[in-house]
């Protein structure tokens, strides 16, 4: 895993002093060595954390054989071996994965991206054709951002941080990403919370030449599902997993494996021992009547792994907020990021790599709203006009059903899914602080309103890039720690984004297809486990009086700068130590952090 940074400009030789900059700002993502390499219209630096080859036949920016194409890369390219053997006429130069890439493009130029598995970012200047070619990987795993200087440089990097460490670009706060972030509490996959910075979205590919680019969509979602029993889905599920699992344990370095007891990281821990028996486990824990050690333990015995258990340190909340946040460039409201924090750090005191078992719930349907959407789609009210003709009188009279009261507030499953859940502030409360700009996304395929499993495609292609990919890259990238997704293999998760919606949940169960394939690996405790968040909620962390201190400071203060975008009024009604309040507390932390204009 790595940083890079780029630009690209005539004259690209006189910009040493900023790439500088840009590289040194990513020291967090690669500490282990930085280098540059220059052309006459092409500045490309990189921070390294060496995880397969080595030695300095691993470092990057990476020259072709030719000398003509350089390439810098943030990601793993998962099987490259095998890639390697289908271009075997390449001369290859060391073992890493990235020069894997300069033999596709000699060969195949951007249509390589359509061969390339993995986790990535890259960006490969062709000297002559005088282009530079980008792509993102498919689920964003892993980020690209860019933006045009003054002098219409082309500027590419890993964070914001390192665009704006160049000083060629003034960022200018979006109304749109505004608005999108106070919804949903993180900003779009499709674009920055600066409107002059930009970023690469997942699945796609950016091309520069003559000073324009041409960005486009090079991969879709499957979108419709399959018809498969569950015999047979069980049996290819397995070998899938178990592939994909292999696939992400090369390295050159120990590869360990987080370990929450839930039912996803205990799947992967159980194949893990397979390939790579007496693995490392680490799980995290809060000290409360909650705690998910004791279900950690119960695998980690299982499998006999060697466990590391992180308990809650009552280190200052203020203070965890004021170092840690600044790590995002953007606002940012899972609150669950301090204990993603603090478990990468101890993680990285004996460990490089690390497996997760994120996107599990979006790819076998295991989010409790995902139940109620189902419940509500199936209710005799849903989209039936007689029906909630009648319940809208009845409901004058007598109270009625939560399930009724969702049906007659929104047209679908769809519209509750995006204008209910994880939603912090409505249009209405929007409009009361004074942001009336709206971000519609878009999506690889057509959503079908009724649809769980397009509910399930629309959170793989907003939430997960946006909230969860951010959230894991950065808060491991902070502690200089690789962490990979099994889940998000690509054979195997276009196989379970295909399967029909009843192997994956009923109204009774959730994860149907994991709880079939992987249920003999599990303790019979683990078997009866359900959806558990990570962490405590933010209403307890607000009756901690330091927290509160840091909210008066920066939300009672009409004068902070925050309140060149939002109504200072307004805000004071929405302090009610409670998501919102959460919500507005970052988004005032994430401009004290950056020199925002407006």
């Amino acid at each position: 895993m790595c940083g890079i940074a780029g630009i690209i400009s005539s004259n690209a030789r006189n910009y040493r002093n900023e790439i500088q900059k840009m590289t040194d700002s990513l020291i967090h993502r690669g500490p282990d060595s930085s280098h540059f390499e220059f052309y006459d219209n092409a500045a490309l630096g990189h921070r390294r954390l060496s995880i397969i080859d080595l030695s300095e036949n691993g470092k990057q920016p990476m020259f072709s054989n030719t000398g003509n194409e350089c390439i810098v890369l943030n990601g793993e390219i998962y099987g490259y071996q095998d890639i390697k053997r289908k271009y075997a006429d390449y001369p290859y130069h060391g073992e890493s994965d990235t020069e894997v890439i300069l033999a596709m493009y000699q060969r195949k130029q951007e249509n390589l991206i359509h061969d390339l598995p993995g986790m990535f970012a890259f960006a490969v200047w062709d000297d002559q054709q005088q282009q530079l070619y980008c792509a993102r990987d498919r689920f964003g795993e892993k980020p690209f951002y860019y933006a045009f200087g003054s002098n219409n440089e082309f500027i590419f990097a890993s964070e914001i941080k390192a665009i704006l460490a160049s000083g060629l670009i003034q960022p200018k706060v979006s109304p749109e990403a505004l608005s999108h972030y106070l919804q949903y509490g993180y900003v779009s996959t499709y674009q920055s919370i600066y409107s002059n910075i930009f970023t690469l979205p997942p699945a796609h590919q950016l091309v520069w030449k003559d000073g324009k680019i041409t960005v486009s969509r090079y991969y879709s979602l499957p979108a419709k599902d399959r018809t498969i029993s569950l015999s047979e889905a069980k049996e290819e599920f397995l070998y899938l997993l178990k592939n994909a699992v292999k696939k992400q344990l090369i390295a050159d370095v120990e590869v360990g494996s987080f370990l929450s007891g839930g039912l996803d990281s205990s799947s992967v821990v159980a194949l893990v021992d397979e390939f790579l028996p007496h693995q490392t486990t680490i799980s995290f824990g809060y000290d409360h009547k909650d705690n998910e050690l004791k279900y950690a333990k119960e695998i980690a015995d299982k499998y006999n792994t060697n466990h590391i258990e992180v308990h809650e340190k009552k280190e200052d909340l203020v203070a965890s907020l004021l170092k840690i946040s600044p790590f995002f460039d953007e606002p940012f409201a899972d609150a669950s990021f301090i204990p993603h924090y603090e478990i990468c750090k101890y993680a990285k005191e004996n460990l490089t790599v690390v497996l997760s078992g994120d996107v599990g719930d979006e790819l076998f349907g295991g989010y409790h709203f995902y139940t109620v959407e189902n419940k509500l789609r199936n209710h005799f009210s849903y989209k039936n006009m007689v029906a909630q003709f009648g319940l809208k009188l009845y409901k004058k009279v007598r109270p009625t059903s939560y399930l009724t009261q969702k049906n007659l507030e929104y047209s679908s499953v769809m519209d509750f899914h995006l204008n209910s859940v994880r939603n912090a502030f409505n249009r209405k409360e929007r409009a009361l602080l004074g942001i009336t700009a709206d971000y519609l996304q878009y999506y690889s395929f057509q959503p079908d309103p009724d649809s769980l499993n397009d509910i399930m495609r629309v959170d793989l292609e907003n939430y997960v890039p946006a909230n969860m990919m951010v959230k894991s890259d950065r808060m491991a990238m902070a502690n200089s720690l690789e962490v990979r997704t099994p889940f998000l293999d690509l054979d195997f998760a276009e196989f379970c984004i295909q399967l029909p919606d009843q192997l994956k949940l009923d109204e009774k169960n959730d994860k149907i297809i994991l709880r079939e394939a992987m249920g003999s690996y599990w303790t019979e405790t683990i078997r009866k486990r359900h959806k558990q968040g990570f962490g405590l909620g933010v209403k307890n962390w607000f009756e901690e009086e330091n927290l509160m201190n840091l909210s008066n400071d920066l939300l009672k203060n009409s004068n902070h700068k925050i309140f060149n975008f939002i109504d200072y009024k307004a805000t004071q009604q929405f302090l009610n130590k409670d998501e919102k309040h959460w919500n507005l507390l970052q988004l005032t932390l994430w401009a004290e952090n950056n020199q925002i204009h407006f």
